[in-house]
């Protein structure tokens, strides 16, 4: 049965919880500052204009698919927090917009909405009743392809008639939204004259009714057009339990071409970088396959697991081994989040957490190129292993806490390969301190969404790491700096350290680390507590995709 709020609790709500309620928004709202996102689409045809209209409609019901994963009373709550007009009523359902639920995730999934339970660790991709321990072993009884699907992107684990459980395909279990998702895209494919994208238009909305992305996986990764949209079902993060399910989300975008050509030479680099990878060459690939496409894009619009509580400045997707085995993946540059992040987040953050001497190397250039190389390093290092001569991949076997070192190991293996790209001059040497510094600036911005997220556990691992090697220094005052003779080894260090993890599958390597080092420590929530009147993130206005939306007839 779902679990939703009734008419008294909700009555309860607002009367009971104002107080209460009010205090934590007052506290965390300030924390998210409205920045205006705009993509220029002048340059658009009207034909394509227009299809980017039907994939807006398309990506607004990722919205709601997300809501519903996230906690089966969120669509109910949603209606009742709509109709309460009082001004805390508004406040409540801003944040609820902000978050995908009545849980703050800046603040360790506190609830702000009095009367909910707890945020479920397993979303609704499992059974209300069921506890973590009934699925894993209703799993490890399965034969091998029950298994394959119980553990797949893209099912829900729902109770049968008689209470046993089964494995539900996304395309029934989210019927009638997907269908009408499906339509938009193909509506949309109707209307482009871009070829690339059409293709993975209907291979998209085919795989919303069939529940098979492979194809449209494929599709995506070869679209070549201005408009650049990614929608539906990938990344894990809101399945705390195992990291198995896939959460709706889009990314509609306009394709910088300027920035994209620059960047691309970064492409033909992937295969030497693995080639050296500090690790046993035996847990190398020495044939990574196609090379990885890299586009540098404005955001137009974000939807579910994109723009839930903290926002995406960049991906690499699709996460489905078989497709990354295949075709390799594809990284995305949000440039016009990515500079919003800099200008409102990072460089206050800078003059706060950083030594004096250390604050006029933070740059742009180097967040962004960092986070470039952080995408690029998702693709390389072990995905699909064997363990005991069997066949598996490193995210079955670490479970819950694959996202966290996947997170970390992107992050240092980044700094790790900028590192050698500079030394073989791919890279310009004048930003070899900032990066580092800029690097340490942004993890503060990081550990501040909190350490029961992903990213921020991981950045926590690595900074903690730094502190303990003597890479990073505190000063009497609290503030930081790097020490450029102990940094690189330090880097190179634990990027062995975690890719061995993975690779081994260590899943009990994997909880020591996270149990050690993913925490906050006091010299650091020193520097958080001083970070008060700096915002944690940016909240998007999407002026484009209004005006799009407003344009229609």
């Amino acid at each position: 049965m779902k679990s939703t709020l009734t008419v008294v609790g909700v009555t309860l709500l607002f009367f009971s919880g104002l107080v209460h309620s009010q205090q934590l928004l007052n506290s965390v709202v300030p924390l998210f500052t409205p920045v205006d996102i705009t993509a220029d689409i002048t340059e658009l045809p009207e034909s394509e204009r227009a299809a980017l209209t039907e994939i807006l409609k398309a990506a607004y019901i990722m919205d709601g698919l997300f809501l519903e994963q996230v906690w089966s009373g969120n669509p109910s709550l949603l209606l009742q927090l709509q109709h309460n007009k009082s001004q805390t009523g508004r406040d409540i359902l801003d944040f609820f917009l902000i978050n995908k639920g009545p849980w703050s995730r800046l603040e360790e999934n506190r609830p702000f909405v009095p009367g909910v339970p707890e945020k479920p660790v397993g979303a609704s991709y499992y059974p209300a009743d069921s506890t973590r321990e009934e699925i894993a072993t209703w799993i490890d009884g399965l034969s091998d392809s029950d298994r394959r699907e119980a553990t797949g992107f893209f099912t829900t684990i729902r109770r049968d008639a008689n209470g046993s459980l089964q494995a539900v395909p996304y395309n029934l279990e989210y019927q009638g939204p997907l269908e009408l998702a499906a339509t938009h895209l193909r509506n949309a494919a109707a209307l482009t004259t871009e070829p690339t994208l059409k293709k993975y238009l209907e291979s998209r909305a085919t795989a919303f009714l069939s529940n098979e992305y492979y194809d449209s996986d494929i599709a995506w990764m070869e679209i070549d057009s201005r408009i650049e949209p990614t929608i539906g079902p990938y990344e894990v993060y809101e399945d705390e339990w195992f990291n198995y399910k896939a959460a709706f989300e889009a990314f509609v975008t306009i394709r910088d071409d300027t920035e994209t050509a620059q960047l691309s030479r970064f492409a033909n680099e992937l295969q030497e970088l693995e080639d050296n990878l500090p690790i046993d060459p035996r847990y190398r690939d020495p044939q990574l396959g196609a090379l990885a496409p890299i586009r540098v894009v404005n955001v137009v619009f974000t939807a579910g697991d994109a723009n839930s509580g903290v926002q995406t400045a960049a991906f690499n997707l699709p996460n489905d081994e078989r497709v990354i085995r295949d075709k390799g993946s594809k990284r995305v540059m949000l440039k016009n989040v990515q500079q919003a992040k800099f200008d409102h987040i990072l460089n206050p953050i800078s003059m706060v957490a950083l030594s004096p001497e250390e604050r006029t190397d933070v740059s742009f250039d180097a967040f962004f190129t960092h986070i470039l190389m952080h995408e690029l390093m998702h693709g390389l290092g072990p995905h699909s292993i064997r363990i005991n001569d069997q066949p598996t991949t490193v995210r079955q076997m670490l479970r819950e806490t694959y996202s966290t070192i996947e997170e970390a190991k992107a992050d240092v293996s980044g700094l790790w390969a900028l590192q050698r790209l500079i030394d073989k001059g791919v890279v310009n040497n004048s930003l070899e301190r900032s990066i580092y510094t800029t690097f340490l600036a942004s993890t503060f911005r990081s550990i501040r969404f909190g350490i029961n997220e992903a990213h921020g556990r991981g950045v926590a691992i690595q900074l903690n790491t730094f502190i303990e090697s003597g890479a990073v220094t505190v000063s009497p005052d609290g503030t930081f700096s790097v020490d450029h003779r102990r940094i690189r080894a330090s880097v190179k260090d634990l990027t062995s350290r975690i890719m061995t993890i993975q690779a081994e599958g260590n899943y009990a390597a994997a909880q020591e680390m996270l149990t050690t080092l993913g925490v906050v420590r006091p010299e650091v929530q020193n520097v958080l507590d001083r970070l008060h009147d700096v915002p944690v993130d940016i909240r998007p206005n999407y002026i484009t995709a209004d005006q799009l939306i407003a344009d229609l007839p």
